[in-house]
């Protein structure tokens, strides 16, 4: 019991030390620091409020919030995406020197966007003033729930990405090609109702539809629809198992090809 607890505090500690070094890389030499956190999401906010609403003319209330509630957790799930297939590379040197789970690399990575995407709450309770509404009782549930989910859902992918790339360097490339579109065929800059309803159902097998339209229901609205949810978390399940279990599967043979 006492090498679990040790275990357990060596590998917490080791965690709060890999996203302490990412958050330095992240800020280093960094004035504005906290801004750059959610500069990317408001720069398309406002690239997309143009195109879509000064110039298309399309009509959507409050487009803005009605963006950033979609882009800022699409964020989190991008940056971490992203940067999966380095994650191990980068870490070269620690994976050669230190007997550890090589998961934790990613987890820190996953946790530490997280963090961001956390921070950037604020500035969604801000554009919610600005349009004459406020934050729902239902977040103190409601979010930690989909912070949850999508952590599953991120977490998973990641130890895929990460592990798959040692062998298959090409990954990196499709892995940044395949985020680009499944933007675009996500609910973020239209609404689910949005899209002609003989094709609707297909939002079912988009694993990241389910819990952006989540995220923004609730920041908007303060509700969530069950449905959603519940697939978003199966996905959660299904992704996270099978990402660590291919880690399990490849992990032992990490050190010999880095």
């Amino acid at each position: 019991m006492n090498k679990i607890k040790r275990n357990f505090e060596y590998y917490k500690d080791l965690v709060l030390i890999l996203i302490e070094k990412e958050l330095k890389v992240r800020y280093k030499n960094s004035v504005l620091g906290y801004f750059w956190s959610i500069a990317n999401p408001l720069a398309f906010a406002f690239v997309f409020y143009i195109i879509f609403q000064v110039i298309m003319k399309v009509q959507k209330e409050q487009y803005v919030i009605f963006l950033l509630a979609g882009l800022f957790p699409w964020q989190w799930f991008s940056n971490s995406i992203n940067a999966s297939p380095m994650i191990l590379f980068g870490n070269a040197s620690i994976i050669k020197k230190l007997s550890f789970p090589k998961n934790i690399i990613p987890l820190a990575t996953v946790l530490n966007d997280m963090i961001h995407f956390i921070l950037s709450i604020p500035i969604i309770i801000l554009f919610l003033f600005i349009y004459h509404k406020t934050p729902s009782l239902s977040w103190f549930y409601g979010i930690p729930m989909l912070l949850g989910i999508q952590f599953l859902i991120i977490y998973g992918i990641s130890l895929i990405v990460s592990s798959l790339n040692l062998f298959f360097r090409d990954l990196e490339r499709l892995v940044n090609i395949a985020v680009t579109i499944l933007f675009y065929f996500t609910p973020i800059i239209y609404s689910e109702a949005m899209i002609p309803e003989k094709y609707r159902h297909l939002i079912y097998f988009n694993p990241f539809a389910p819990i952006m339209i989540s995220w923004r229901d609730l920041f908007l609205s303060g509700r969530m629809q069950p449905q959603y949810v519940i697939i978003s978390f199966i996905y959660g399940i299904l992704i996270f198992v099978t990402g660590y279990f291919m880690y399990r599967k490849l992990s032992w043979r990490f050190a010999e090809v880095l």
